[in-house]
């Protein structure tokens, strides 16, 4: 087999992967998968919004996974670690999931829309970009696009500052694509940085926020990687959409507002 052919089937492998645990580990808020071959085995670093729901009671979840992975994906000793997403408004594919999760449970396509791009500016975006499209409201495809804040277009700051992803969701009344674009400040190199000793300490104080932990899983250890401090009443990304699901009720609709002007 040539060259290409192996990448091309590499990449074909990875897409079908990220697929399945988009969907295994749905609930833990999956974000991505770092992958890299060594030569004990292959390690995956899955990052998720709650570790605790992969790793399973007593390693049972990392059990499963790691036998799916070596027999259907054919990972030659896959090493699994978890880590823990600081920010998950930040991270486009869970905002994807969770709109695309909303939309499933019958929300209005704007109002997810809107609760989307405030949750995620309130989290400390410089800008996002959310498109939906697909039969919105009837026979006929459509598709809208919302910006708020500041998102690089093109060029090399695009390149470094912006993360996107797509999903998509089953309705009644079709298949709809959602595409959600993220630009994070923090990734904005300025021409000249000024480390003051003020900006060192934040720094100190941001690392010692990362706590690491190993687990042993049948002799093997596994390594977790949380977020100290962090407070969250949702177990699970399940009981997260419930509760913003209430909470968006509050949100006006622009058709509610014309309603409201007749």
């Amino acid at each position: 087999m040539s060259a290409v052919k192996n990448v091309i089937k590499d990449n074909y492998n990875m897409m079908l992967l990220k697929d399945y645990l988009r969907e295994a580990i749905k609930d833990a808020g999956f974000s991505h998968a770092e992958i890299s071959k060594t030569p004990v085995g292959t390690r995956v670093a899955l990052h998720v919004t709650r570790p605790g729901i992969v790793i399973g009671r007593k390693g049972s979840g990392i059990r499963t996974l790691t036998e799916k992975l070596a027999t259907d994906f054919g990972l030659k000793n896959p090493q699994i670690s978890v880590v823990e997403i600081e920010k998950p408004e930040l991270a486009p594919s869970v905002m994807c999931n969770r709109m695309a999760s909303h939309l499933e449970r019958g929300t209005a396509f704007r109002r997810a829309t809107m609760w989307t791009l405030k949750q995620i500016m309130e989290g400390g975006a410089m800008g996002v970009q959310i498109t939906i499209s697909g039969k919105l409201r009837g026979d006929r495809s459509a598709f809208e696009k919302h910006t708020q804040g500041i998102l690089p277009r093109a060029g090399h700051h695009a390149e470094i500052v912006v993360d996107e992803d797509i999903a998509h969701v089953k309705t009644a009344m079709g298949l709809i694509g959602i595409r959600i674009r993220i630009a994070r400040k923090e990734r904005l190199i300025p021409e000249f940085e000024m480390r003051t000793e003020k900006a060192m300490k934040a720094k100190q104080a941001q690392d010692e926020k990362i706590k690491v932990e190993e687990i042993d899983v049948e002799g093997a250890k596994v390594e977790v990687v949380k977020v100290k401090g962090k407070a969250d009443k949702a177990k699970s990304e399940s009981e997260r959409i419930a509760l913003e699901a209430k909470k968006m009720e509050s949100i006006d609709t622009l058709e509610e507002e014309e309603a409201k002007m007749k």
